[in-house]
């Protein structure tokens, strides 16, 4: 069905007739869920047995997604509100509820701030910050018995890499956001955490992969001695939305091989 130009799919299984057929199942939309790291995480936690609602602006790689996975998914714009609300709405709408959320909506930009226009330095703060306030605004708004919401941050924020100023912004916004909301929603049982990632091999990195001198340099920052993979950040992201570590809020989690934390040589 169409919905003010937004694409809504929902299948067999998520139509009204199945939605409570296991309540032990929960139910986590993903935002930004035809990226690398999106991707996993909605077969991971699909893999886990809960149900997945899925969202992203690339609508052949949703539909393909979406039927691997027998789950409901909707085009949109992460960077619109209304998209985004729409989006949570169509969760709760097709599953009775909403459990869990991930952003995994983002961009990379890597420039000094001297060489960084205007127009990138707004666009790389409405895809990151903007869209993390959104999502987290409008699951807040629909938790009724708690939830968790992961946010995704960056190795960059939390160490000073040379020409990642624009994106080091962007991400310790998200930071504070997580942080702030953390302390705001902890009463209702709402838990806001975030996953800080060095280099992951992506859609968004394949430019650093496809250049052996620039991804050996790379790797070699990274005290593990590997680039990450979209799983390592799915893992993590999957030990956050379990109900089962209700105890943990507000935290920031470093999924980078040591690089924002420790140093191998004095």
């Amino acid at each position: 069905m169409a919905r003010s130009g937004r694409v809504l799919i929902q299948p067999l299984g998520t139509s009204p007739e199945f939605r409570h057929l296991n309540p032990m199942k929960r139910v986590h939309l993903v935002l930004g869920a035809t990226g690398s790291v999106g991707a996993a995480v909605a077969r991971h936690l699909h893999g886990a047995g809960h149900t997945v609602f899925l969202a992203g602006r690339n609508a052949d790689k949703l539909a393909l997604l979406a039927k691997e996975l027998d789950a409901g998914s909707m085009v949109v714009d992460a960077t619109n509100a209304a998209d985004v609300d729409a989006t949570v709405t169509a969760t709760v709408e097709a599953h009775g509820r909403i459990d869990g959320a991930f952003n995994g909506v983002g961009s990379l930009l890597l420039k000094p701030a001297h060489h960084t226009r205007d127009e990138e330095f707004a666009s790389l703060m409405a895809t990151h910050v903007n869209s993390s306030f959104f999502l987290l605004r409008a699951c807040v708004r629909r938790m009724e018995a708690g939830g968790s919401i992961v946010l995704v941050s960056s190795a960059a924020s939390r160490i000073g890499l040379a020409n990642h100023e624009a994106i080091a912004a962007a991400k310790g916004a998200v930071e504070g956001l997580a942080l702030s909301a953390a302390a705001s929603y902890a009463s209702r049982g709402i838990r806001i955490n975030v996953v800080a990632p060095g280099l992951v091999r992506s859609g968004m990195t394949e430019r650093i992969f496809g250049n052996e001198s620039a991804l050996k340099g790379s790797v070699a920052m990274h005290p593990i001695g590997r680039a990450g993979e979209p799983d390592d950040v799915a893992r993590a992201v999957a030990f956050f939305l379990d109900g089962a570590n209700s105890w943990v809020t507000g935290q920031v989690l470093g999924i980078d091989g040591g690089l924002a934390s420790i140093k191998t040589r004095a």
